[in-house]
């Protein structure tokens, strides 16, 4: 699609501030596009943020309830003071722009001129500008600081706030740009709320599945959320746990490190979800059900394959349900790639990727604008991987998890041969 932005910049940048330009600070992406002519293959983002605090004030808006709407109105227009009404923030947030070193994700400043955005939300000119650079066909995004009201302490804020983003996000920004798609927001906390939200918002435009944040204390393999998974099975809609981090969960308060909190953090919310997942059998229960697990890098995937396989060989009994290893179902769910570590030996890599299936379950994120992004290259550049690996993972697992259209671009598409 032609959005008519402007080509994307080239020239070198020696500094990269809240104000710089996303084409700047993908200018090496872009080059590295047109390097690989990405332009004919198919890319798919499956994890890409905004931050969703910048536009509180119209999201409050949405809001149902009275009381919570006309708090958080006080609050936006006639206070001052972060996070805004109803977000419950974690302090680590001061820790991740290392002391102002890495500082663009702290606030989207960049500038937008109004004729620019031509009746189009300021966030879909950022998405675009993002996705273009990168070579981008379409781009799944999500929210951020909401990404922690799995654990506010207001039992009906996540959902409160949870379908006033929806409503807000459909309108705004997944109406306006056919490229643009998001999991919705699913309040969690409250199954009643979670499946009145999959009826609201399962047929909306660019909903392509229901994201669940990973940060929250939760058995995933409780009954009474089998009335939830239910109704995205039928529609035909896959359920993704998308990770973060909480230094103030307890066992990440004894971790003096931002940088080793956030090490585990990410990863450690959904080594416990997937583990109930798998052990409880969900996926026996739903077996046409697509699981995708977001933004908690690879590496810890064998270590858990190879943990349960063994613990379930020995006492099998008690997962009744499984009819195979724990592993293979395992193989059998999606991943997002960011970030996707990279050892000194690509050996490791290579036998990550052989043993959870990458082929045809890994899908290409970029996580932009978060500081440890990964580009296309980061997949495009291994040796290891065919041709058809290669695109699978840009594009075509994204494609077939999601069933996304992809004829506006590519009117002739066929899958990698």
């Amino acid at each position: 699609m032609d959005s008519g932005l402007e080509p994307v910049k080239e020239n070198p940048i020696k500094e990269i501030t809240t104000y710089t330009d996303s084409r700047d600070i993908l200018a090496k992406a872009r080059k590295q596009a047109k390097k690989n002519n990405f332009d004919d293959v198919f890319i798919a983002d499956i994890d890409a943020h905004h931050v969703e605090t910048e536009s509180w004030r119209d999201i409050i808006m949405y809001i149902d309830d009275e009381v919570v709407r006309e708090n958080a109105k006080e609050m936006v227009f006639h206070r001052s003071g972060t996070p805004p009404y109803g977000i419950n923030g974690d302090l680590a947030l001061r820790y991740q722009d290392v002391g102002g070193r890495i500082p663009h994700q702290a606030a989207r400043s960049e500038k937008v001129d109004p004729e620019e955005m031509r009746g189009v939300h300021r966030d879909v000119i950022l998405a675009r500008r993002s996705y273009e650079a990168m070579g981008i066909n379409k781009q799944v995004i999500f929210p951020t600081p909401m990404l922690f009201l799995g654990m506010h302490p207001q039992f009906d804020m996540e959902a409160i706030l949870g379908k006033a983003y929806n409503r807000w996000l459909a309108e705004h920004i997944l109406a306006k740009d056919e490229n643009l798609k998001s999991m919705m927001f699913l309040p969690f906390n409250d199954p009643e709320s979670a499946l009145e939200t999959i009826e609201e918002f399962g047929d909306t435009k660019g909903c392509v599945g229901f994201m669940v944040t990973s940060v929250r204390y939760k058995a995933v393999h409780h009954n009474h959320y089998m009335k939830v998974y239910r109704a995205l099975e039928e529609r035909g809609l896959p359920l993704g746990f998308h990770a973060g981090y909480y230094w103030q969960d307890p066992f990440m308060m004894q971790v003096n490190r931002f940088a080793s909190m956030h090490a585990l953090s990410f990863v450690w919310c959904n080594v416990v979800h997937s583990t109930n997942w798998v052990m409880n059998g969900m996926n026996e229960r739903f077996p046409k059900l697509p699981v995708v697990w977001i933004e908690s890098g690879l590496a810890w995937i064998p270590w858990l394959m190879q943990r349960l396989d063994h613990t379930y060989l020995m006492r099998s009994s008690e997962a009744p349900l499984l009819k195979k290893l724990p592993s293979e179902y395992i193989q059998d769910m999606y991943f997002s790639s960011q970030p996707m570590e990279m050892p000194h030996d690509l050996s490791i890599l290579e036998m990550t990727f052989k043993m959870i299936n990458a082929e045809t379950q890994l899908c290409w994120c970029s996580d932009y604008p978060h500081w440890d992004m990964d580009v296309p290259s980061v997949i495009w550049d291994l040796p290891f991987l065919s041709e058809k690996a290669k695109k699978n993972i840009l594009g075509e697992n994204a494609r077939r998890l999601y069933n996304l259209d992809v004829s506006d671009r590519f009117p002739n598409y066929q899958p990698p041969a």
